[in-house]
C-alpha cells in the first residue's frame, strides 16, 4: 500500500469515485469516515500536524496517520478494519511453550523511544523503508509523556529483544507497530499486553490493517461502521 504524494494529490484534485480527500490546515476538523477513498484503502485526509490534540482527536474518531518521508501527513480509516478482541486471542502450542520458559522479562513503558526506533528499523515484507519517521517518533514520544502512548517490552539477558507500542484511550487500545530481535519476542509482549488490557476491561485492540501474523493471533476484520460503533462506546468508558 505505497502511494507517492503525487498519486495522492491527484486523487484529491480529480475527486476520484469513492469519496474526497480533505486537505487539512491547523484548524480543520476531520471529515466523516465514510468520505474515505476506497482505493487507496481508507485514505481520508492530507495535511495537518502531528500535535497531541490532533493525534488524540484522530484516534477518537478511528483515524490514524501513515505516510512516507518527504510526504505530507496522510490520515487513514480503512474498511474493513483489523481488530483483536482480547477474549479471542489465540496462543499456539509453540507460543504457549515459549511463554512458559520464563527466560524473559516483560516491562511496560521503560523504553518507549527505543521501541519506536526498533520498530522503525525492523525490515518489513514488501516495504523498502519505514513510515515511522523522526517526526512520528517525536510526536508519539510527546503522547507517551502525556500518558497516552505506551510500550510493552520483552527483555532477554537485559537486552531489548522485542516489543510493541500503541495508544490507549478509555477502554480502547490502538496498536501501532511491533518488532522482534529474538524469535517470538514480539508475540510474548503482545500476549502480556492483551492479558493486561483484559484485566483493565479494555474491549478492543485496533490492529489497523490485515496481516497474516495478526490473524494467526486471533485478530480479524470487521466493517468500518462496526468498528466505529465499538470505538464510540469504548472511548467513553473509564477503565476498571
Amino acid at each position: 500500500m505505497t502511494y507517492s504524494f503525487t498519486e495522492v494529490l491527484l486523487s484529491y484534485v480529480y475527486r476520484l469515485p469513492g469519496g474526497d480527500v480533505a486537505a487539512l490546515d491547523v484548524l480543520s476538523p476531520f471529515p466523516p469516515l465514510e468520505h474515505a477513498l476506497e482505493a487507496p484503502n481508507g485514505l481520508l485526509a492530507i495535511g495537518g500536524e502531528l500535535t497531541p490534540d490532533r493525534l488524540l482527536n484522530a484516534y477518537r474518531h478511528g483515524i490514524f496517520p501513515w505516510f512516507s518521508p518527504g510526504e505530507p501527513v496522510l490520515w487513514w480509516s480503512p474498511d474493513p478494519r483489523m481488530v483483536l478482541f482480547p477474549d479471542q486471542l489465540k496462543i499456539s502450542r509453540s507460543l504457549a511453550k515459549r511463554l512458559h520458559k520464563k527466560d524473559y522479562t516483560v516491562r511496560f513503558d521503560t523504553a518507549f523511544q527505543s521501541v519506536m526506533e526498533a520498530c522503525a528499523s525492523a525490515p518489513r515484507n514488501g516495504q523498502a523503508g519505514t513510515w515511522i519517521t523522526t517526526e512520528m517518533v517525536d510526536a508519539y514520544c510527546r503522547l507517551h509523556e502525556l500518558g497516552y502512548a505506551h510500550s510493552v517490552e520483552t527483555w532477554i539477558d537485559d537486552k531489548l529483544a522485542g516489543g510493541l507500542y500503541g495508544v490507549e484511550l478509555g477502554r480502547m487500545f490502538f496498536g501501532e507497530s511491533m518488532f522482534h530481535r529474538v524469535t517470538d519476542a514480539s508475540k510474548i509482549a503482545l500476549v502480556h499486553l492483551v492479558r493486561h488490557l483484559a484485566a483493565q476491561g479494555v474491549g478492543m485492540i485496533d490492529c489497523q490493517m490485515k496481516t497474516a501474523h495478526l490473524a494467526s493471533l486471533g485478530a480479524r476484520e470487521i466493517p468500518r461502521a462496526e468498528f466505529a460503533m465499538h470505538l464510540a462506546e469504548l472511548i467513553a468508558q473509564d477503565k476498571d
